[in-house]
């Protein structure tokens, strides 16, 4: 029987997939916006449409990548061989994606659609197929604690060096041609991201067979709808994604036009405040150790409103020190919640599997994903209206009303989908204690003699 414990080689191939896969999150969530409407030249309303536009693709994607990966296996495996079938096409799109062909501007914007699409499909196709991984690496709890642990640490060091580096290495390779600069830059991402799934598919295996849930995706679709605690959460990571997105997508003009600075100066700012979504990670596990995880993420999305009003009226344009330092205390507090949202998925899946007498835990964890999706993309069509309405010209010294818009909409107007966010936790209740007395009131499982049909029942996969 093989061991269900992980190397070290392969937990930290394991995370270098997530640190591929966070190349083009970086980009999309921290300058895409910017790179755009300042580098490309669209409108910023336009732009917002295109990011609409791909999430309802995504709405479709989702779900059918999830389709094709349960019902076809290789030889390689069921997951694993789309990072080494997918890594070249992937990073090529990427490539495209930070490629500006001199054209007119309705060829821009077609140009822009095609490529951001065509992105948007292939990070589907790697995605998908990666955040269902760890459920066939190892079958022990722990081992996959330490995996994901991996796995979230590689993917905020990537948010951080891209996002760190790539703004002033475009200025540095491209001179007087900041997008041909962007596009070395974002090439060079794209090549190590290749690299980097391709050192996953070649230091991990598949060791659990995935067992494919036999329900009928109407019925699974109508058990998670009777779930209201899976629905809360739902909500959740659509105005936590809005707050996160907006905020990300405007700290560029933020530190450029409102402080003052340059793209090295944004890409300072920004990866400050990803730095310290990092510490607040591990706070966050320490705090829930002797408080509860709830309360914490009610709370702190609360304060995340309150700081982001004394951000707004306390810093004035140019004021770049208080603006570091209460935009590194504000990232901390945001991200306080991060690693509780993730474990109450699993936690909703229990409790409707209790309330239910029925497990549905794929499409749980599918919805989730969507929404995540869902919230980014309403937060760039929000972001384009937004600098539209303020009169935000790109490249141009900005108004005054231009330049309050834009504050605001990094402070309060983010602040304020946290806000909603933490009261909306409110209506959550599966605390520490109550999911314990959940568990010991939970009826078990019969056994039937068939362990693999008994596996499929519960949601679960079994060992190979």
């Amino acid at each position: 029987m093989q061991t269900q414990k992980l190397s070290i080689t392969e937990k930290v191939g394991f995370g270098a997939g997530d640190m591929a896969v966070n190349v083009m999150i970086a980009a999309m969530f921290y300058f895409m916006q910017y790179f755009y409407t300042d580098i490309f030249g669209l409108k910023p309303a336009h732009v917002g449409t295109l990011f609409l536009a791909a999430r309802l693709i995504d709405a479709l994607s989702d779900p059918l990548m999830g389709l094709i990966t349960d019902k076809y296996k290789s030889r390689l495996g069921r997951f694993r061989p789309y990072f080494l079938y997918l890594s070249i096409p992937y990073g090529f799109a990427v490539f495209l994606l930070f490629t500006t062909p001199d054209l007119s501007y309705n060829a821009k914007l077609v140009w822009a659609y095609v490529t951001y699409l065509f992105a948007t499909l292939m990070f589907t196709g790697v995605a998908i197929p990666y955040i269902s991984y760890i459920g066939v690496l190892t079958s022990d709890p722990q081992e996959r604690l330490s995996a994901n642990g991996y796995r979230m640490f590689f993917a905020k060091i990537a948010n951080v060096i891209i996002v760190a580096s790539v703004p002033p290495l475009a200025v540095m390779w491209g001179g007087d041609n900041p997008a041909k600069g962007y596009q070395l830059a974002m090439g060079f991402m794209s090549f190590v991201g290749v690299f980097l799934l391709l050192f996953c598919f070649f230091t991990t295996r598949e060791r659990v067979e995935h067992i494919v849930d036999k329900k009928p995706l109407g019925e699974q679709f109508k058990l998670l709808m009777k779930n209201d605690q899976w629905l809360v959460l739902c909500a959740c990571c659509v105005l936590g994604t809005l707050g996160y997105a907006l905020r990300g997508s405007v700290a560029f003009y933020y530190a450029i036009y409102y402080l003052g600075g340059d793209e090295s100066l944004a890409a300072s700012f920004t990866s400050a405040g990803i730095a310290a979504s990092i510490v607040s990670m591990v706070a966050s596990t320490w705090i829930t150790k002797r408080y509860c995880k709830v309360n914490l993420f009610r709370w702190s999305q609360l304060v995340v409103a309150l700081l982001s009003v004394v951000m707004f009226f306390a810093v004035s344009p140019g004021d770049v020190v208080l603006a570091f330092a209460l935009y590194i205390v504000l990232s901390f507090v945001v991200d306080l919640h991060a690693p509780i949202f993730w474990s109450a998925i699993a936690e909703a899946v229990d409790y409707g599997e209790v309330k239910n007498g029925k497990r549905v835990s794929g499409l749980a964890f599918g919805g989730i994903s969507f929404c995540q999706k869902a919230g980014a993309g309403l937060a760039g069509f929000l972001t384009g209206l937004l600098l539209t309405y303020f009169g935000y010209q790109a490249g141009e010294t900005q108004t005054e009303f231009a330049l309050t818009g834009i504050a605001l909409m990094l402070t309060v107007i983010a602040g304020g989908f946290h806000a909603l966010m933490g009261l909306v936790m409110f209506k959550y209740r599966i605390t520490d204690n109550y999911y314990h007395q959940m568990l010991a009131q939970k009826p078990p499982l019969e056994k039937s003699g068939d362990d693999a049909s008994t596996a499929v029942a519960r949601g679960e996969s079994a060992p190979i």
